[in-house]
């Protein structure tokens, strides 16, 4: 597809806003989590369970955005799954505890087909490593700005139902993006991931891609399941909601900084050493959580572990990237991505009922196996080369 760039920057930004939608269940998670604590009175396990529901509805989605999403009108799409999922919101802001699990499912849903959408798009961009990386820049820009707004104007005053219509219209909002989407007739066919054939031929992948999405997938569950339970951590700590607000939106801010500052720098730290950075700043980011006995420490704690994690996300994606020249890893992505978000709540929701020290620790040693294999798959010749490639 021939593009000039004023009409690659329009695709960009509204396939950055599509998966906006997707990411809102994920990025709000823990302020949404711990409402419910407060205001339908769930356990750990209980809320645990609620992220994993979530994410089996992503999982489901992913699956059939492999199977249709080059056989669907993306416009249609993105309006009718902001309709569902906005519909969704509204009916978790009055049902009762009981009747949650389906709703988040369906929430789940319909946000995987809309990261699959991006994903999608942004994979047929010629630079990879910055289209992935403004895709999420402009996504937790996005989050940053509701999470301001959602502990102390929303959640204080109105608890989880507050919070749940809130979301509901933003997703609305976002939606108006789908008036910018390109046809699908221009991407499909144009050397992006197989379209024809069978359901079975789009999950063909060489061996080295596989291991790097189980590896992503690791990665993902230990960072995912202290994501998930990162607000009850400060809970715990006695912070407020106006400073867990703070916490959380400069979090998003700082995420989406870090995924903008990567657009920037490429691949000019190489495809080996940006790994070992990722592990090094995780790794002080949850050595000051670990520690922390206030606003400050956690803060730092939560700000320096989100840089990281938002980098390992973007590294690793670009690496299972240039594992498989054919294109297709990168639509199974989101897959072993909702993998990660079951797992890891749900692990994290039987840790933390004595105390948050085991789950900080399962993060740490979830973070450094994928460095050594990223480190080994990605210095193959034929992994250089594919770098090289990547980059001109």
């Amino acid at each position: 597809m021939n593009m000039n760039g004023r009409k690659t920057l329009a695709i960009m930004l509204a396939a950055s806003f599509a998966s906006t939608i997707g990411g809102l269940p994920f990025n709000t998670l823990p302020i949404l989590l711990g409402s419910m604590v407060d205001s339908l009175g769930f356990n750990a396990g209980q809320i645990g369970m609620l992220g994993a529901v979530c994410f089996a509805g992503y999982l489901l989605g992913t699956v059939v955005a492999v199977a249709l999403i080059d056989r669907m009108n993306w416009r249609g799409l993105t309006l009718g799954c902001a309709l569902g999922a906005a519909a969704a919101y509204w009916m978790s802001s009055w049902l009762p505890a009981a009747a949650q699990l389906p709703v988040w499912a369906l929430i789940g849903f319909f946000a995987a087909l809309m990261t699959c959408l991006g994903m999608r798009i942004m994979g047929q961009m010629a630079n990879k490593e910055r289209a992935l990386g403004m895709r999420l820049g402009i996504e937790l820009a996005v989050v940053a700005a509701v999470l301001f707004a959602l502990p102390p104007l929303v959640i204080a005053h109105f608890h989880y139902a507050g919070a749940a219509l809130m979301l509901a219209v933003m997703i609305l909002l976002l939606s108006c993006s789908a008036l910018a989407l390109p046809r699908r007739e221009d991407f499909v066919g144009e050397g992006g991931p197989a379209h024809h054939g069978s359901l079975l031929s789009r999950f063909s992948c060489p061996p080295a891609a596989y291991a790097a999405l189980a590896c992503f997938f690791l990665f993902g569950a230990g960072q995912i399941g202290l994501w998930a339970f990162l607000e009850r951590l400060g809970h715990a700590l006695a912070l407020q909601p106006t400073e867990l607000g703070v916490v959380f939106a400069v979090l998003k801010l700082l995420g989406g900084a870090a995924a903008l500052a990567l657009a920037l720098v490429g691949d000019r730290l190489g495809v080996r050493l940006p790994h070992g950075v990722v592990l090094a700043v995780l790794g002080t980011g949850l050595l000051l959580l670990a520690n922390a006995e206030g606003f400050l420490g956690y803060a730092l704690g939560a700000w320096i572990w989100e840089v990281g994690f938002t980098w390992g996300c973007v590294y690793q994606t670009a690496a299972i990237a240039r594992l498989d020249s054919s294109g297709r890893s990168i639509m199974l992505i989101p897959g072993a991505f909702a993998l990660s978000s079951m797992a890891g709540p749900a692990l994290a929701g039987q840790l933390v009922s004595g105390g948050y020290s085991a789950l900080l620790w399962v993060a740490a040693s979830c973070a450094v196996l994928p460095v050594l294999v990223f480190s080994c798959l990605l210095a193959r010749p034929s992994a250089q080369t594919a770098a090289l490639g990547a980059a001109r």
